[in-house]
């Protein structure tokens, strides 16, 4: 039996001093031999950390003793502290890097003015009872939905989350603004600032995945409305939630059938690309006609 395991968790919550919240966070990682990633900004936390089950809950049990970090919310995946290379945490000015961090306010009980949280199963109520006016709205970089994403979801053209602004001022959804909005994302954390400018910008019922794809997945599995494999920013590349999941990705030379990210090898490129295993094998052989999509990004977390 597999005893590592990985947690995704933020929390938006005024944070009067980063640096000494960064300092206490080393050395609680430090000393339970935890890797993996935290970022610390005045509006909160944010993490993905692995390591030996026994030693992240003693991880979590200690955050929690923080008076801010109480109510935090942390989510379970599989995987281990070998995902990720080595400890890293920072202080940041945005958690999420919209590129609007005068946007956001937070408060004791998170953002103020977001979408309104659904777990798992009222997100499947809602889609019950509403039909096909709801609207599932990625809130990731596109490149990620091209391995999983909700059914018949929308999937903004972006390859970074400095993006979504622009995006959303562009007008392309304005025909949305008036339909039930469910945004989603790998752990939650960017549709809790995607939500807000949403709804600053004119649209009126926005909703967000409690615990984002992670959350969803782990209760549904295969047999719900998301399909497909979800991409994680860690040595994993992709986690699958059943022994069913829908091949949706498409190798970038052949257009077969793949969920595997790889890492281009040729010294112009190095880039994270679609392709099966066929295609991999020969890719050193033909020059790069696949889109450069994007190098691994350690710093983006959910």
């Amino acid at each position: 039996m597999n005893f590592n395991k990985v947690i995704l968790y933020y929390g938006f919550v005024p944070i009067l001093d980063p640096v000494a919240v960064k300092l206490w966070q080393t050395s609680l990682c430090e000393s339970l031999n935890i890797k993996g990633r935290i970022l610390i900004a005045p509006h909160g936390i944010n993490g993905t950390l692995g390591g030996h089950m026994d030693d992240i809950k003693k991880y979590i049990k200690n955050t929690r003793q923080y008076p801010e970090f109480k109510r935090i919310d942390f989510k379970w995946s599989q995987g281990s502290g070998n995902d990720f290379p080595k400890l890293k945490i920072k202080v940041k000015d945005e958690l999420v890097a919209f590129g609007n961090p005068g946007e956001i306010k937070v408060n004791e009980n998170g953002v103020i003015g977001g979408g309104v949280h659904l777990r798992p199963e009222e997100v499947n109520k809602l889609v019950d009872e509403r039909g096909g006016d709801v609207v599932f709205f990625d809130g990731r970089n596109a490149f990620e939905a091209k391995v999983g994403r909700f059914k018949d979801a929308v999937v903004p053209d972006i390859t970074t989350s400095h993006g979504f602004v622009k995006e959303i001022e562009s007008g392309k959804y304005d025909d949305l603004k008036d339909k039930p909005i469910i945004t989603y994302c790998t752990g939650g954390i960017r549709c809790e600032i995607l939500s807000v400018v949403m709804k600053n910008r004119g649209f009126k019922e926005v909703y967000q995945v409690k615990g984002g794809i992670v959350r969803y997945g782990n209760t549904f599995g295969d047999d719900g409305l998301w399909e497909g494999s979800l991409y994680t920013f860690d040595d994993r590349l992709t986690i699958d939630f059943s022994d069913h999941t829908k091949l949706i990705g498409q190798c970038a030379h052949c257009n077969g059938a793949t969920k595997e990210f790889r890492n281009c090898q040729k010294a112009e490129c190095h880039q994270l690309v679609l392709l099966c295993d066929s295609c991999y094998e020969s890719h050193l052989d033909r020059p790069c006609k696949h889109d450069r999509e994007i190098k691994r990004n350690r710093e983006l977390i959910g």
